[in-house]
């Protein structure tokens, strides 16, 4: 519960900053920042891949050839699932309500608005999902960390439209997050065997390592749809072990 732990203090510290400081960033500052945060996600996420890739060349190869079979069968799955679909459904929504609320008169805005837009925001994304299951299945509470930082910073700007609501998000995140987290550690057991977690470190590592391009702007890539590769990888590795 680590990772979730620092999501929450992520998402009020901002929120707090972000009612407290007067002056907002530049647009250049911003942009520092996002580069900033990819840098460290990019980190992360290929750290993650060269923990899964520690022991010889043999099972070196052995993982990464699983490691793509699962990210390609775990893309096909969410395409046919339609999990990015609908996770682009869901930032379209959000979207809207932000402008919305930015072009609404001051204290036209219910506060409902920033609580149920942020939770949307915080809670659908694959991050959540992949963090939560790498703090519940090894303690590995990087990912949520790094997440709790970009939330934080999000919910900084996010005050200057809502107020204070969307601090209030803290607490849906904490129930969703944690409860990923407490399911995922009930399969700790059966994850017990070193290959697994070298899978789900390659696989979830590669997947990671890909934000930074979405964070950046650079290339769109459909991170939900390979969200179902994080079953495929432990399954492989099993099934070829």
């Amino acid at each position: 519960m680590i990772g979730t732990a620092l999501n929450v203090v992520g998402i009020v510290v901002g929120g707090i900053c972000g009612l407290t400081i007067a002056q907002r960033l530049t647009a250049r500052t911003q942009y520092r920042i996002r580069g900033g945060l990819a840098a460290l996600v990019a980190y992360a996420g290929f750290g993650m891949v060269w923990e899964g890739l520690h022991s010889p060349l043999t099972h070196t190869l052995k993982q990464l050839g699983i490691a793509l079979l699962a990210l390609s069968l775990g893309s096909f799955t969410g395409w046919a699932l339609r999990l990015q679909s609908g996770m682009n459904r869901a930032g379209e929504w959000v979207r809207r309500r932000i402008s919305k609320a930015s072009t609404a008169e001051s204290g036209a805005v219910s506060p409902s608005e920033g609580f149920i837009t942020c939770t949307l925001l915080f809670c659908v994304g694959p991050m959540a999902i992949l963090g939560a299951v790498q703090d519940g299945l090894d303690g590995q509470w990087r990912t949520l960390a790094l997440k709790g930082v970009m939330d934080g910073l999000a919910t900084m700007g996010f005050v200057a439209t809502f107020g204070w609501s969307p601090i209030l998000a803290a607490i849906p995140v904490l129930a969703y997050q944690g409860t990923l987290t407490l399911a995922a550690s009930f399969l700790a057991p059966v994850m017990r065997d070193a290959a697994l977690k070298d899978s789900l470190n390659v696989v979830g590592g590669l997947i990671v390592g890909t934000i930074p391009l979405v964070v950046l702007d650079i290339r769109k890539v459909p991170l939900a749809n390979y969200l179902p590769a994080l079953v495929y990888g432990p399954l492989l590795t099993r099934w070829f072990g």
